[in-house]
């Protein structure tokens, strides 16, 4: 049986995983019989945010303890995980991705990736394993690999599509029900909530992402 990461960077939206499409995908996965390795680096969360008033919290939160919530507990350090142990990786978007996996959200063009993530992927990528990303999730992507042009998708959003081009990405316009594989790099994107509006919408692109994703390792 297959086995698939799930990269995760936090719990809600406004400052971890987005919840939707981190079970969506959950579930795709577990529908198609594959096993699946929730993950997450063990690092302290850039901001926390009130996700009923969208205030920020003055309170520390780590990101792997947060992820822990989504996964009910059955999660790994990305430290703690070689790429020999699973065949793909499936990141979900949410702020998480932009603030926890790396700083798009707050450093724009000069975005770094957090060191542990950066190995990890490029380690995936080397060894030519399937690499899914979700929403804003492929900007982590496009950082991490843009060295290899990955061709890539966040939906229509010129202004942030500029700048994953600015990393050396390929970006590409995809409605929100479909998916843009990159062959040669091994990618596999959707823009789910960077376009909406609602969840039995981007629940098609996650799960044709998912099913790419398992057809690639398969």
């Amino acid at each position: 049986m297959a086995k698939i990461g799930v990269l995760l960077s936090g719990c809600g939206v406004n400052d971890g995983s987005e919840i939707h499409e981190a079970v969506l995908a959950m579930l795709a996965l577990d529908r198609l019989g594959v096993e699946r390795l929730c993950m997450a680096p063990n690092i302290e969360q850039r901001d926390v945010v009130n996700h009923l008033s969208g205030a920020a919290v003055s309170e520390p939160r780590n990101v792997l303890v947060e992820s822990g919530r989504i996964a009910r507990g059955e999660i790994s350090d990305l430290a703690e995980v070689a790429v020999s142990d699973i065949e793909a990786v499936i990141l979900p978007g949410g702020f998480g991705a932009a603030k926890n996996l790396c700083d798009f959200a707050v450093a724009g063009d000069l975005t770094e990736v957090q060191p542990e993530v950066l190995r990890f992927l490029q380690e995936m990528h080397k060894a030519k394993k399937p690499i899914g990303a979700i929403c804003i999730a492929p900007a982590v992507l496009a950082r991490s690999l843009g060295a290899f042009q990955p061709e890539l998708t966040i939906g229509n959003d010129l202004a942030t599509a500029q700048i994953l081009e600015s990393f050396g990405a390929r970006h590409r316009e995809c409605p929100v029900d479909d998916i843009v594989v990159d062959q040669r790099n091994r990618l596999v994107t959707t823009p789910a909530y960077m376009l909406g509006p609602g969840l039995k919408d981007i629940a098609q692109g996650i799960d044709k992402l998912v099913r790419q994703i398992v057809t690639m390792v398969s």
